[in-house]
């Protein structure tokens, strides 16, 4: 056989090579990031217009909080805000939006201490998904009935439900160490 054949040969066996092992690193991290974030991937995955960007969203969310120092709570601050938390919950039977509102700002703090940014909430929301990708929906409804609370359409249900949400975000920020009280909202 001539040269140019071999040649020939060869380009197409280094471009089926680069092919096979370009697909099998896009399924590694596919398959990572599904992983990592869980049911946050599929959201994200829904609100883009390809798996190509949702993929370059969610690694872009990981690598600016591979940058940030988050430490953990102090048992003492964790102490602190269970104590925090009760009262707020306690508050809620009497004054349900003033509870919601307080719920917002302690989980605020929450994420403040350990070193979270306190950008625009859609930034927040993307640095939690990272390390709490489980409970970042949680918090995305709790904001969504604190907004209509706070221009008074929400029921007290609806207030409830919100309180709720955030309790699943503020226990899994204080992490699983805490012993913060499970009892019910009222």
């Amino acid at each position: 056989m001539d040269t140019w054949i071999w040649v020939l040969i060869a380009i197409v066996a280094v471009i089926v090579i680069a092919v096979v092992v370009w697909g099998g690193l896009s399924k590694r991290r596919t398959t990572t990031l599904r992983d990592q974030f869980g049911s946050e991937y599929d959201r994200t995955l829904q609100q883009t217009d390809s798996r190509r960007e949702a993929e370059a969203d969610l690694s872009a969310r990981r690598e600016r909080r591979e940058q940030l120092n988050i430490q953990p709570l102090t048992s003492a601050a964790r102490d602190r805000y269970s104590a925090q938390w009760q009262q707020v919950q306690s508050r809620f039977v009497d004054q349900p939006a003033v509870s919601l509102g307080q719920a917002d700002e302690l989980v605020l703090q929450v994420m403040r201490e350990p070193g979270y940014p306190m950008d625009d909430f859609e930034q927040r929301a993307a640095d939690i998904s990272v390390d709490h990708p489980e409970v970042v929906e949680h918090y995305r409804a709790g904001q969504t009935v604190s907004r209509s609370a706070a221009s008074s359409e929400a029921t007290t249900e609806d207030m409830r439900q919100g309180l709720v949400h955030y309790r699943a975000l503020f226990e899994e920020l204080l992490g699983a160490d805490s012993e913060t009280d499970r009892g019910e909202v009222p």
